[in-house]
């Protein structure tokens, strides 16, 4: 049946936007919307909803004494010995370099989505409007990209780039990622971030700058990951069983390497703690185990669903402490 699904999907595909989606695909959750309405529908929320920060937003603004720049239940360190040991000031420098930190793995993972994005729609219609709402989440993720810089520029602390193995672990997947991978994997980068974002914009004890870039994004944010849901649904039920297995192993892997990149060891040097006591009460600390895993759970449940968490990609997944 797959085979049969695939076959009739691509000859749509190939007939044009027009005639795209004449075979009714289905899954677990249900039947699957039409491709070229469900963008036609992102396309119309891009143009009532798209910000432009350099505009939106008061740069120029000093920071304000006693606000954070992340919600302190959200920094890793919180709740652990470690954490109870810190002065004031100490939490709160930490929370503004993982905030840095945070933005940078940002950054990282929207210049690996755009290229994800731009192999995506190379041999599909340029006039579909699949292909030019990918082009607008471009867009988009080039705006995100250069806030997300200026916000860090802003804060005063440095930039945290990811390390070199992992670097080059994402170079390759951006080489050999088969479709479905590349959408299991942006949801990955999209999902637990908006999560925390979501937390972060209406709390009023946070710097209003951070408040502004994280309301933002987490606006835009959200037809990315509705474009991402749809299209991986859809690349599960056509795709072959050895890309499938394939989306499963790499997301789970995906999954592993985000979780030990989430918080970057460097900014502990940076605000005078021992890296090594911090890294292990991280490891250790229940409260981190349950942010993590909460801020996935509506990722995994829908990973669950439409079949990407089984076998090996489901142990991989338990192994990054992201699936309870």
């Amino acid at each position: 049946m797959t085979t049969a699904h695939r076959t009739a999907d691509e000859h749509a595909s190939d007939l044009g936007p027009a005639a795209a989606d004449i075979t009714l695909l289905r899954d677990a959750l249900g039947a699957l919307k039409d491709r070229e309405q469900v963008a036609e529908r992102l396309l119309e929320s891009s143009a009532k909803h798209s910000f432009d920060p350099d505009r939106e937003l008061d740069w120029d603004a000093p920071p304000v004494d006693g606000k954070w720049f992340w919600p302190p239940e959200l920094v890793s360190l919180y709740d652990t010995p470690l954490w109870k040991r810190m002065s004031e000031e100490q939490r709160m420098d930490l929370a503004r370099h993982e905030a840095a930190a945070l933005a940078s793995l940002g950054i990282w993972f929207e210049i690996i989505l755009m290229q994800l994005l731009v192999r995506h729609i190379y041999d599909k219609s340029l006039t579909s409007n699949h292909v030019r709402y990918a082009l607008t989440e471009i867009a988009d993720e080039c705006r995100h990209s250069m806030m997300f810089a200026r916000m860090i520029q802003k804060g005063g602390a440095p930039a945290y780039p990811v390390s070199r193995l992992n670097h080059n672990l994402a170079r390759i997947l951006k080489t050999i990622s088969t479709t479905p991978g590349s959408f299991a994997c942006t949801l990955l980068g999209e999902e637990i971030l908006d999560w925390m974002q979501r937390l972060t914009f209406p709390d009023e004890r946070i710097q209003p700058l951070v408040r502004g870039v994280t309301r933002i994004h987490v606006i835009e944010e959200a037809r990315h990951v509705r474009y991402a849901r749809e299209e991986l649904r859809r690349q599960m039920v056509t795709a072959p069983r050895w890309e499938q297995e394939l989306t499963r192993i790499s997301c789970g892997e995906a999954a592993r390497v985000f979780s030990l990149a989430f918080v970057n060891p460097a900014v502990y040097d940076n605000v005078g703690l021992d890296r090594r006591e911090a890294v292990a009460q991280v490891r250790a600390s229940g409260h981190r185990r349950e942010v993590m895993q909460t801020g996935a759970k509506r990722l995994t449940d829908f990973l669950d669903d439409i079949g990407v968490l089984r076998g090996v990609g489901r142990r991989l997944w338990k192994s990054s402490g992201l699936l309870a």
